[in-house]
């Protein structure tokens, strides 16, 4: 085989692949976030955020030496969509209220218009009204 027909067939199986490797790929996760603010840790990481799964999950990380962590996460949690309209999580699955170190997934139920952002919103832990928690999906 000639040398530019060895590179003709090379550009088109990278030509005819790349697009597949694109459309296949798992989109990279958002990073996580922290607020460390009133002598609690509240960290934050996005689990499944795409179309097509059943619930849109948050991992949720708190830590503190100062204070029991009493709060009910599924009633000081909402996920808040482009339009600013608040809704509450389907639930939360995790630590029970008490003690300074929780962890659990607040679980909502999937944004329906595919936002290019998404914001969480927990409100009264450690004394802080509002910690705000928001990713780029797009």
């Amino acid at each position: 085989m000639k040398r530019s027909s060895r590179l003709l067939v090379v550009a088109l199986t990278v030509a005819i692949a790349l697009p597949w490797e694109y459309i296949f790929a798992a989109p990279p996760l958002p990073a996580a976030q922290t607020s460390r603010e009133g002598g609690v840790n509240v960290t934050v990481v996005p689990r499944n955020l795409t179309s097509g799964t059943p619930s849109w999950d948050f991992e949720v990380t708190l830590e503190t030496h100062t204070q029991p962590l009493n709060q009910d996460m599924s009633r000081v949690a909402t996920l808040i969509d482009v339009q600013g309209k608040s809704h509450a999580p389907l639930g939360w699955e995790g630590d029970p209220p008490g003690g300074h170190h929780r962890r659990g997934i607040l679980r909502f139920q999937p944004l329906t218009e595919n936002p290019t952002t998404v914001v969480l919103r927990i409100t009264g832990v450690g004394g802080i009204d509002v910690r705000t928690f928001s990713w780029q999906l797009r």
